[in-house]
């Protein structure tokens, strides 16, 4: 009995084999499909995150390389003891050399990241004794003295030699001078300057003197790294009104070489604040590695502090430090590397955000066109499964009989596509393989097999009196899920504008496009009804069959309908998202630059010479004052006045509309200078407009050696949020804290103004070719103005890691999209194709023609084309108004303002165009193939 029930369990085993292997011969197409869209995926999710990672490490690397060619990211400073010694003293080389040795204080793997590019110091500004500054008797000059051994890559010598870094003990410290410091000093090489360096609190009692002897004169080159942003006092020297006293301060700086601090450390000079620069090697895994940074600089200071503080310093009571065998005040870092990559992960937070809907949207499409190849297959099998079931199989055998047919093929395909992704992806970056997504998709496919199956083979429900009460039951499930789709949608839509893109909220696009197919499913079947209707009273039988089959097969369509609305409005959405970024990138270029080109100075400096006569250009200063209510005399500080030539604008811009507002506002009496007793024609930001609706503002200029002069500034206009944003303004603005209350006059005014350093000088420029307007530009405000185009400007701006990784992200996953659509929209077809093939057989058996028969294929299937167009189309216009909130746009842009949305209609058209001629193709290939059956073939299918 045993053996025979042991034989009999062996030979439905042997059955059971030999019907999975005859199962796999027969669905081998279907499978190969299911194994190529598991594999795609599978590899995607290994390869894609690595390569968006590189990305984003590039793109941190450009930002990085721009800033600390400006300056130091990071650097640290302190104030070495000179007064614990007697006599006092200090060895500067070893302790800008010690500077070396305070990276060993970060954890391991943060110092491997940062090296010393140098040390630096800075005395407080002193006072210069003599010689006076010829024709400026009444004068003083501050001449701050500083080592800044960057600088000499930068300069070059027209008389005289560079200081020293090594002099004799006897010689006085040996200083550089620029050639306009010089001549307003009027001194040259061998020179000797007499100091008062300020004292030192709690040491001295009187200020030291030194002396300084010019050791030569240089000229700077210009640095087109930005260099010299910021130090512009060691070309031009700066005047400004003293503070305590009538009279101007001149402001001047000169280099001196390394023992200069040795030298007057001896003389009784306090010690300067050395600076140490570090700078950040980001290459490789650029964000881990600025993310490894963040942490150990957050406490760097602190650390240093435990290792090399200790006790406190009996002159100034701070603590007191021990660097290179030098004793020092606290040390103080410097950290901007922090805030930079906190901008940056805002701008790679919404760049990830964008590229989740084409994630998202390529995935829905994927496994969809899983669930078509699958619903094919099974139709493939169906006579066998009613055989098998026939014969008494149970639900649960032929479900797992599938699964056993298919889940071998899909987890190898898993497995393959993983491993292929792995081995593809780059090394050392940012990024790492997703195992998750990966994991989830290939479930997703695995249990989309038992769910179909177990749908197709259930047992059927038996027929009856129930049949109209199940029928509406049916439709009022329909309307009960369409419902929550639609609720389920807004509800997305809303938090979606309400809290910004998530990893969850990032599928509200796939449910937008899931309403949106819902909704044409109720819909155009209704249409097809209506031209049913037309059709029935016509003469012809092909308008009314091809009609009246597009009906009835209508919600069969559904899933092709959904992959292709959901295909076609990614793309128009990509399409809008990249349009509306470039042309963003180009107001951002012109927001920065101004005009063709700009040139930018610190202080009211007055352009040397004339520009060529192919270029124009318009002047723009700079200046920060009180200014008082004329009515009710309240004073509003820190007002940002800019004395423009509206003329000059109009040329250099003649569309603007704020040139010409300015133009036909800022106008003064013709043939006359304007003075203090005419009130100044001015146009306002809308915040100081408000402060002052009924008069104007009144300022006090004090010039040394006159009486104070009170100017009045009369309000003319109110800059519009146009106005603001113009282009003409962006320069200026630029340099403004935001808020800043702004106020334009005329350029006529100038020399009723104060000068002032802390101001700025814009030089607009109007005219062809990079290299002709840098040229002007330089030769207008000197080399150390710092020169922007617009065309260079705007193809840094497109090459940006971020702008280029988004259009990327969209380009592939548009691609991946249509290809996965094109193989459900195929799989689809030839779902269907039988029953239409059987229409139209039937009719041909009638007497219908073949061209007859082929413009029955064609209506049968274009309103599907039509459809799709309409959907996707209204799906990728709709889906950027629904969340621009969360569209910030403006992180990659660089503009004043989110750039507006712009379709890209060209695109649109094509894609549109491509979906039609694809689903009309597919009806022609059919025809085709209709035409070519023989009369028995025709009979056996009708």
């Amino acid at each position: 009995m045993s053996r025979t029930t042991g034989q009999g369990a062996t030979g439905r085993a042997a059955v059971t084999r030999r019907l999975i292997r005859e199962e796999s011969r027969g669905d081998l197409p279907m499978l190969a499909c299911l194994a190529v869209l598991v594999l795609v995926l599978t590899a995607l999710c290994a390869w894609a995150p690595v390569l968006a990672g590189r990305q984003e490490d590039r793109a941190l690397r450009q930002r990085v390389d721009a800033a600390q060619a400006q300056a130091p990211l990071i650097s640290l400073s302190t104030t070495p003891e000179v007064f614990t010694t007697s006599p006092p003293s200090m060895d500067m080389a070893t302790l800008l050399t010690a500077g070396r040795t305070l990276t060993e204080h970060l954890d391991g793997s943060a110092a491997r990241h940062l090296s010393l590019t140098g040390g630096s110091y800075d005395y407080d500004p002193a006072s210069l004794l003599s010689p006076r500054p010829p024709g400026q008797a009444s004068t003083s000059v501050q001449l701050t003295v500083s080592h800044l051994p960057s600088a000499q890559a930068h300069l070059r010598y027209v008389s005289g030699h560079a200081p020293a870094d090594r002099t004799p003990l006897t010689t006085p410290p040996q200083i550089g001078l620029s050639q306009a410091t010089a001549r307003a000093l009027g001194v040259r090489a061998g020179s000797r300057l007499s100091v008062e360096f300020p004292k030192t609190p709690g040491a001295q009692n009187a200020a030291p003197d030194a002396e300084l002897v010019v050791s030569g004169v240089y000229r700077t080159t210009a640095a087109a790294n930005g260099f010299w942003t910021g130090r512009e006092t060691l070309d031009q020297p700066a005047r400004y009104p003293a503070e305590r006293s009538a009279g101007t301060v001149l402001a001047v700086r000169g280099l001196v070489g390394r023992d200069a601090a040795d030298l007057l450390a001896g003389a009784g000079v306090g010690g300067p604040r050395v600076t140490w620069q570090m700078r950040a090697d980001l290459s490789g895994a650029a964000l881990d590695r600025a993310r490894a940074l963040t942490g150990p600089l957050s406490h760097y200071g602190a650390d240093l502090s435990a290792a090399l503080c200790q006790g406190s310093d009996w002159v100034t009571g701070d603590i007191a430090c021990q660097v290179g065998g030098q004793s020092t005040q606290s040390l103080l870092v410097t950290d901007s590397l922090t805030p930079l990559l906190t901008a940056f992960t805002a701008q790679d937070r919404q760049a990830r955000a964008l590229a989740t809907y084409a994630v998202d949207a390529l995935a829905a499409v994927a496994l969809a066109t899983v669930a078509v190849a699958v619903r094919l297959l099974l139709r493939r099998r169906q006579p066998h499964l009613r055989l098998q079931r026939a014969r008494g199989a149970s639900t649960a055998r032929l479900v797992l009989l599938r699964c056993a047919v298919a889940w071998p093929v899909v987890l190898i395909a898993a497995l393959l596509g993983w491993a292929a992704g792995r081995s593809l992806a780059p090394a050392g970056t940012s990024g790492s393989p997703q195992p998750l997504p990966a994991v989830l998709t290939t479930a997703t496919v695995l249990l989309t097999v038992p769910l179909m199956t177990w749908l197709a083979v259930r047992e059927p429900r038996r027929p009856g009196r129930l049949r109209r009460t199940r029928r509406r039951t049916a439709v009022g499930r329909r309307a009960v899920l369409e419902l929550t789709v639609l609720l389920t949608t807004a509800a997305g839509v809303l938090a979606l504008r309400a809290q910004g893109p998530d990893g969850i909220l990032g599928a509200v696009p796939v449910l937008v496009a899931l309403s949106v197919v819902l909704i044409l499913l109720r819909v155009y079947p209704l249409v097809l009804r209506l031209v049913l209707r037309r059709t029935r009273r016509g003469r012809g039988v092909v308008g009314f069959v091809g009609a009246a089959r597009a009906a009835h097969d209508a919600p069969a369509t559904g899933l092709a309908l959904f992959v292709l609305v959901l295909t076609l409005g990614t793309a128009v959405f990509g399409g809008l998202v990249q349009r509306t970024v470039d042309d963003g990138l180009a107001t951002g270029a012109a927001w920065t630059t101004g005009a063709d080109a700009s040139a930018t100075v610190a202080g009211t400096v007055t352009p040397a010479g004339t520009t060529a006569g192919g270029t124009r250009t318009a002047l723009q200063r700079l200046r920060t004052l009180d200014l008082a209510g004329q009515a009710d005399g309240a004073v509003v500080s820190q007002v940002a006045v800019i004395t423009v030539d509206a003329r000059q604008l109009a040329a250099v811009a003649p569309k603007s509309p704020l040139a010409g507002a300015l133009s036909a506002g800022l106008t003064t009496p013709p043939g006359g200078r304007v003075d203090a007793s005419v009130p100044l024609p001015s146009f306002l930001s809308p915040d100081l407009r408000a402060r002052e609706r009924t008069g104007g503002f009144t300022t006090t200029v004090v010039t040394q050696g006159q009486p104070p002069v009170n100017l009045t500034l009369k309000p003319v206009g109110t800059l519009t949020a146009a106005d603001l944003h113009d282009p003409l303004l962006g320069p200026v603005t630029a340099q403004l804290p935001p808020g800043t209350p702004l106020l334009i006059t005329v350029a006529d005014a100038e020399h009723l103004l104060p000068e002032q350093a802390a101001g700025s000088t814009v030089l607009l420029l109007k005219g062809d070719g990079p290299q002709a307007l840098r040229s002007a530009a330089a030769k207008a405000l000197g080399p150390l103005a710092r020169i922007r185009v617009r065309s260079e400007t705007l193809s840094t701006l497109r090459a940006d890691g971020l702008t280029q990784g988004l259009g990327m992200i969209y380009t592939a996953g548009s691609i991946l999209a249509a290809l996965s659509g094109l193989l459900a929209l195929a799989l689809e077809l030839t779902l269907t194709a039988q029953e239409r093939g059987r229409t139209t057989s039937f009719l041909r058996t009638l007497g219908l023609g073949a061209r007859e028969a082929g413009a029955i294929h064609f209506l049968q299937l274009l309103p599907l084309a039509v459809a799709s167009a309409v959907g996707g189309t209204l799906l990728g216009l709709l889906e950027p108004r629904l969340m621009q909130q969360t569209l910030d746009l403006r992180q990659f842009t660089g503009g004043p303002a989110e750039p507006a949305l712009h379709t890209d209609y060209s695109l649109t058209l094509a894609l549109v165009a491509g979906v039609t001629a694809l689903i009309l193709a597919a009806a022609a290939t059919e025809t085709v193939l209709a035409r070519r059956r023989r009369l028995g073939a025709v009979l056996r299918l009708s």
